[in-house]
């Protein structure tokens, strides 16, 4: 069953830039990688299919630096990730990139080769937004890990060799099993099998259930618990995950202070040679202090946090994925813009994201968080609606209002593309970051005063889907399409190619 979590699909990974889809989940793929060949990697190959989104963008938003950083046995936040190509070189491993047509069914497909002198590993995975993948092959066997177990693969079609195993699950393959626990397993002597750690931050298990999936589903569970909207994230996320519900609350806090952190930065400054904008949170900053241009109130806030938090994902600064990277400034730069302004205390901050992250539950639930998928109403659509209800949240709505507010955010997004500029996760993302921060802020406001969705969350966000599956290609992610298309934006990438 699909279940996400708040801290696996919602609000997460901790990383840096440029793109979640990219960096992070192809970080994961290179994690389990190296824990196949137990770190022992002397070459290196990478496969892009030239029709899918990756073939394009492989490169300029992240993929090739978070699948050698994983590769490295490197956390997602290590500051040498975008030397690690390098440095795996230099370790004596010697890498290959290709664009090779062959067949990749989904828009963000990875055909990894590794080996060494005693073994080679083919693997296929696919990245399916916000920073989580799937690996769906090794060595030609159907496999389906998400990184959410200790995974062991058995190479023997005998099923003696596999019982009384202590896991969760034993799945039969082709000429293989493959056995999902939660700590790693004994096997008899002279088995051969591989093992790979979980890369997720909340792991799976057996008989695993939660109360509720959909918003529907929430509300028919609330009724006679009159709990408030984040107290419902926290029950989910409890069960989700197996921890305390205090454990749930200080998780939550410590990515607050850590988007706090990041915010504090990007209007103090960010540098970074490979980009196309210089910092521009200090620029708004200045605005404001010189009393430039219109008072927007508020909203001036939130810009400069959106914009503070975009500057230093294009500076490879540490982030949260919240839904994603290329979204990391819709949700926290309006929720914690407002927090800030208003002087609002730390424990609403956290109650007003744990808020947010149960809508992204939803959305990963029913639908999805990548662009190459949806476009961008999948990103900063769904971080809209995310923090239109985390306002609600801060400005102590009620649970109706939190549901409505994320409905009616999300409405207004349908059909917005993803085109970026130079395959650059910056242009047009800052400005459409900033406008559905602007969304949010419409959207809770007004059902705070009294307006009515109409159309349920539920039924909004499978809308939402199908509108994002009937973008063309050209217009999720994949540069072929939009303002990419554009002779400026062309001049531009080809500025940008010749500086490498």
């Amino acid at each position: 069953m699909n279940y996400p979590s708040i801290f696996n699909d919602a609000i997460g990974p901790v990383m840096r830039g440029a793109s979640s889809s990219h960096v992070a989940a192809a970080h994961r793929i290179g994690a389990l990688a190296r824990d196949y060949m137990n770190g022992n990697i002397k070459k290196v190959v990478v496969d892009y299919d030239p029709n899918t989104s990756l073939g394009p963008t492989h490169e300029s938003q992240g993929s090739d630096m978070g699948l050698f950083t994983g590769l490295m046995g490197w956390d997602v936040t290590d500051p040498r990730m975008t030397e690690a190509r390098t440095h795996l070189e230099e370790s004596g491993t010697e890498v290959e990139i290709r664009i090779l047509d062959y067949g990749a069914t989904h828009e963000n497909t990875y055909r990894l080769t590794v080996a060494n002198d005693n073994e080679e590993m083919t693997l296929y995975a696919i990245s399916i937004g916000g920073g989580m993948m799937e690996i769906t092959e090794i060595n030609g066997v159907k496999v389906s890990m998400f990184g959410d177990y200790h995974e062991t693969l058995v190479f023997s079609d005998d099923e003696n060799v596999v019982e009384g195993v202590d896991a969760d699950y034993i799945i039969k393959r082709d000429g293989a099993f493959q056995i999902k626990s939660q700590k790693p397993i004994s096997l008899p002597e002279g088995v051969s099998s591989k093992e790979m750690k979980p890369v997720l931050p909340v792991g799976a298990r057996k008989d695993l259930s939660v109360p509720f999936t959909t918003s529907e589903e929430m509300l028919d569970y609330n009724k006679g618990r009159d709990l408030s909207f984040w107290e419902l994230a926290v029950k989910y996320e409890s069960a989700r995950g197996n921890i305390s519900e205090d454990e749930v609350f200080e998780k939550m806090r410590a990515i607050v202070r850590i988007l706090e952190n990041s915010i504090r930065l990007g209007i103090k400054g960010t540098e970074y040679e490979d980009r196309m904008y210089g910092a521009q949170a200090p620029l708004y900053k200045e605005r404001m202090g010189a009393n430039k241009g219109m008072n927007l109130g508020l909203q001036d806030d939130v810009i400069l946090a959106v914009t503070a938090l975009m500057d230093v994902k294009s500076s490879m600064g540490v982030i949260v994925a919240a839904p994603t990277a290329g979204s990391c400034g819709t949700l926290p730069g309006t929720c914690l813009g407002v927090a800030n302004a208003l002087g609002l205390d730390e424990d609403l901050k956290v109650k007003a994201m744990l808020s947010a992250g149960l809508i992204g539950v939803f959305i990963a639930h029913m639908a999805t968080f990548s662009a190459e998928l949806g476009g961008c109403q999948a990103e900063t659509g769904s971080g809209s609606g995310m923090a239109a209800a985390a306002l609600v949240t801060l400005f102590d709505g009620t649970v109706d209002q939190c549901v409505s507010a994320a409905s009616f955010a999300l409405q207004n997004t349908f059909g917005l593309v993803c085109d970026p500029v130079a395959n650059r996760v910056e242009a047009p993302c800052l400005g459409k970051n900033v406008l559905m921060a602007g969304n949010a802020l419409s959207a809770a406001n007004m059902i705070l005063a009294g307006f009515d969705a109409l159309i349920p969350l539920d039924e909004v966000i499978v809308a939402m889907h199908k509108v994002g599956l009937a973008i063309p290609c050209e217009l999720r992610c994949t540069g072929k399409g939009g303002l990419a298309m554009t002779p400026t934006a062309q001049k531009i990438f080809a500025e940008l190619e010749n500086k490498q």
